[in-house]
């Protein structure tokens, strides 16, 4: 993996988000660490043409971004203008809101939405992806329903999450070679328990996940961009991001 394509979820700083001057000031201070490249969520305080020229100040680019789950389901021309204003050519869907995972012709027209916008995305030269959680490794008929979404949706990429994969039960370097040559982005997240037995996120290298062997099928996969994200931090999300992005350059970049 060589440091130059692990990016930053701003999802991670998303309550630092909220204004123009505070964007610039986040993206600077994760370029300081050593982050080129970031992914889009959370941006609602500006267009994405103007994030991208925030983004060009601070010599940063955007990787790939998250979308709105009903725009990507029913108007995902609309996402290919977004991504356009923006040049990225990633966008990933990320979050089932509202599917009923327990019924089966529900996640079959669903899964054929998913397939649609990635046509179309495919058509304009762009990616769609699917993010996992953990809801996805409920079983639908006795298969994983994850499962079903990439084979009912060819056209669709991955977009696996470590730390949902580890929730969910499932192994996530194994699901790294189940998606060789379809998983242009990753997202590196560690999985620890509280000392209530509780799961919870936590820095990179300082949970039970092993990102050597994660990290390895990824890249005999081919996959373009480690994302690093912490869905909650124990104080400032920059900091963390910051000391998972130290471990990641000592311990496995090239």
């Amino acid at each position: 993996m060589n440091i130059k394509q692990v990016g930053a979820q701003l999802y991670t700083c998303r309550d630092s988000l909220r204004t123009a001057p505070e964007i610039a000031e986040t993206l600077g201070r994760l370029r300081e660490i050593g982050y080129t490249a970031v992914q889009a969520s959370s941006i609602e305080a500006v267009s994405y043409r103007e994030f991208g020229r925030i983004l060009a100040e601070t010599g940063m680019v955007c990787c790939a971004t998250h979308e709105a789950p009903d725009q990507i389901l029913n108007s995902p021309e609309t996402v290919v203008e977004r991504l356009g204003e923006l040049g990225c050519g990633i966008a990933a869907y990320p979050y089932p809101s509202g599917i009923d995972f327990f019924k089966r012709e529900i996640v079959e027209a669903w899964i054929a939405k998913l397939q649609r916008a990635a046509e179309v995305l495919a058509r304009a030269g762009q990616v769609l992806c699917y993010h996992n959680h953990n809801h996805e490794f409920r079983k639908l008929d006795g298969r994983v329903i994850l499962d079903l979404i990439y084979d009912g949706a060819p056209a669709l990429k991955g977009e696996p999450d470590t730390y949902w994969i580890q929730y969910g039960g499932g192994d996530p370097a194994r699901w790294c070679r189940k998606l060789a040559g379809r998983m242009p982005v990753i997202h590196l997240k560690d999985y620890q328990t509280t000392p209530d037995n509780a799961p919870t996120w936590c820095e990179l290298g300082e949970g039970t996940l092993d990102f050597k062997g994660i990290v390895a099928a990824a890249e005999e996969g081919g996959c373009e961009w480690y994302v690093v994200e912490q869905d909650t931090c124990p104080g400032d999300p920059v900091e963390s991001l910051g000391r998972s992005f130290r471990y990641l350059r000592e311990n496995l970049a090239d």
